[in-house]
């Protein structure tokens, strides 16, 4: 019990670094994400970190550390390949009013997804399967978000590729990476083929760790050419750099 203690606190207090407080029902909402993610680890990959201080600094503190650019308002934000959730879920707990998108190309992932969806009884939160290539270019999709995110999933060049064409003009893609210096310089040109400024690139430490994070955000100041994002796997073979 004390652990468990310690754990919230731990939460709590990593939150509140990035402009989130969280009540009793919100780190309820939290442990018991936790709970269904260690049961079903066990019968799909969804992460190699399984011990329970690990979640909550590696993936939750870790997803919350984007809230510090948004603000908890009707925006609608799509999560791209965000496999157990990250940052999605743990967004849409701190911050309700945020309407999100999870989009996964891994059906297991999606039935997971939404196990946690209904057990957590989020609203204004939804799955998708598939490829980001095959729904950036979709009607109902594309240009509809006011935020891309995507965690870990691939290098700069090739996010911007498949995140950009989800995002409204004005809107912006938060890209959460590690060490970033090297992607931003190969960047350029697909930044500037799809319509994209980098606005900041922020490094951070994630609270009670040293462990060291790189937020990139991009601003979308144009529409993205409807040739993008192209069919899919090749900007993954073939990147705009």
């Amino acid at each position: 019990m004390q652990d468990e203690v310690n754990l919230e606190l731990l939460l709590k207090e990593g939150a509140k670094e990035f402009n989130a407080v969280l009540d009793d029902r919100q780190l309820g909402q939290f442990f018991r994400y936790k709970e269904i993610l260690k049961e079903w680890n066990e019968k799909i990959n969804l992460t190699a970190i399984e011990d329970d201080r690990d979640v909550i600094i590696k993936h939750y503190i870790d997803s919350l550390s984007i809230l510090t650019y948004l603000k908890n308002e009707e925006i609608s934000l799509i999560d791209i390949g965000t496999g157990a959730g990250f940052p999605g879920i743990p967004v849409k707990i701190a911050f309700d009013r945020v309407q999100v998108t999870l989009l996964d190309s891994l059906e297991k992932r999606i039935k997971f997804l939404n196990e946690v969806i209904a057990r957590l009884e989020l609203n204004g939160i939804r799955t998708v399967h598939g490829r980001a290539e095959d729904f950036g270019a979709c009607e109902g999709f594309r240009e509809q978000f006011d935020v891309s995110t995507a965690r870990a999933v691939a290098g700069l060049p090739v996010l911007l590729e498949y995140c950009l064409p989800f995002v409204k003009p004005g809107g912006l893609f938060i890209a959460m990476k590690g060490k970033v210096t090297e992607e931003v310089a190969q960047s350029k040109k697909a930044l500037e083929v799809l319509g994209g400024k980098i606005e900041e690139v922020k490094e951070i430490v994630l609270p009670f760790s040293d462990i060291r994070r790189s937020i990139v955000i991009i601003r979308k100041f144009r529409q993205t050419p409807a040739k993008y994002p192209r069919k899919a796997g090749k900007p993954a073979r073939a990147p705009l750099i």
